[in-house]
């Protein structure tokens, strides 16, 4: 569940979720973020092994190693988001520092945009 998350993470930069596991998420991505920043082939492979997920890990050794690369740790912040509806659970927002603005939803954006590249070229 938390490599999943992390890759989700790391792919958004933001993620929603409840508080505890915002707080455990916090420690496996600055791990995480710690191995990109390493940058050497065994790094790589750890977080490749973590991750799962490609995509992730080569925006990880590519540009979020080179935007905390003068960070010493401190890569995420957990701000309270309320409580969810259905259970009460205390709910959070985990986020990498810094982060993008455009990266949440940028991978939905490109996949709506091809679907309708898709429907226009069947339509013609």
């Amino acid at each position: 569940m938390f490599s999943n998350m992390a890759a989700s993470l790391l792919k958004h930069e933001q993620i929603k979720t409840t508080l505890p596991k915002a707080k455990e998420m916090r420690r496996i991505a600055d791990r995480i973020i710690t191995l990109g920043k390493r940058g050497n082939l065994h790094s790589r492979r750890r977080a490749l092994a973590m991750l799962g997920d490609a995509e992730a890990v080569s925006k990880l050794f590519g540009t979020l190693a080179d935007r905390y690369r003068d960070r010493n740790g401190g890569y995420t912040r957990v701000m309270k988001a309320g409580y969810r509806y259905g259970d009460s659970a205390p709910m959070a927002i985990i986020e990498l520092v810094d982060r993008d603005e455009s990266a949440k939803g940028a991978g939905d954006l490109a996949r709506v945009a091809e679907a309708a590249n898709i429907t226009e070229g069947a339509d013609s």
